[in-house]
């Protein structure tokens, strides 16, 4: 359960509890969940409407990319999943991840004047730290025109240093860490959504290049070395050369040859 002197100090998120709303958007709390995007892709599956949000206070088997697992302890994060049914082509699906990274940085920007970065394609950091992760899903063909999609966001919010695994403090930190400040989620809950909401949006105007320009200038590792752990479980060096107009990242090996990189991981550091 959420602690009275959270709740007193963050109305909105006190108001969110007690309505079932936040501003516009219906929000399905639970106070302990196995991960929002499964509860999130079953109410889609039922027919909850674009812009449903699951919240939860924690989850025991919070959902990363790749088959990883997000650390969701009580009180300190945020974690959510919003349900979308946006009018694109199964093929353009892919671009609302990159999508959703810009939203949650512009989000961040305009609430707690922090500046994160990207890594492609759905971690965000601050001081090359990871604090917030992105996971997109399909919940199923329920027709041609309506492909429910997940969007599922695990941040780091209110999580000290001491209380974060020893072997994870140097990789990972939060918002109280880098901006030395409390900030109230329900504000950060309600902006990111809508800008989510905004950022999509864009793109079912057909302005991907919009949201690749916003990526761009906040790519985390453009123009630095890093490797790239393929599917296959090889590992290529070189310099990462951003993201093209398809969202795709390029990286160039010491051998001067440019890879696609369509999936697998990016590290900075070798795996």
């Amino acid at each position: 359960m959420e602690s009275s002197g959270n709740l007193a100090n963050d109305p909105l998120w006190r108001e969110m509890l007690e309505t079932g709303f936040l501003g516009d958007f219906p929000v399905s709390y639970r106070d302990v969940v196995d991960s929002t995007n499964v509860i999130a892709m079953d109410m889609a599956r039922s027919g909850a409407p674009t812009g449903t949000v699951v919240v939860a206070g924690s989850q025991t088997s919070g959902k990363g990319r790749l088959g990883r697992k997000w650390l969701s302890p009580p009180g300190s994060g945020l974690y959510f999943s919003i349900i979308l049914r946006p009018r694109l082509a199964l093929d353009d699906l892919s671009r609302i991840t990159l999508a959703a990274g810009v939203a949650v940085c512009q989000a961040l920007e305009a609430t707690t004047g922090l500046s994160p970065r990207l890594k492609w394609p759905n971690d965000l950091l601050l001081n090359g730290k990871k604090f917030c992760g992105i996971l997109t899903e399909t919940a199923g063909i329920s027709s041609p025109d309506s492909i429910p999609v997940i969007v599922g966001i695990g941040m780091n919010v209110l999580n000290a240093k001491s209380s974060m695994p020893a072997d994870l403090q140097g990789k990972v930190t939060s918002l109280f860490e880098e901006g030395e400040t409390v900030y109230g989620k329900g504000v950060l809950l309600e902006e990111c959504v809508a800008r989510v909401l905004g950022q999509v949006d864009v793109l079912e105007k057909g302005d991907f290049n919009a949201i690749i320009r916003e990526f761009d200038r906040r790519d985390a590792i453009k123009g630095k070395h890093c490797y790239w752990l393929t599917p296959a479980g090889a590992v290529v060096s070189g310099v990462s050369l951003g993201v093209d107009e398809r969202g795709v990242l390029h990286i160039r090996d010491n051998q001067g040859r440019v890879s696609e990189v369509i999936s697998g991981d990016i590290n900075q550091k070798k795996p």
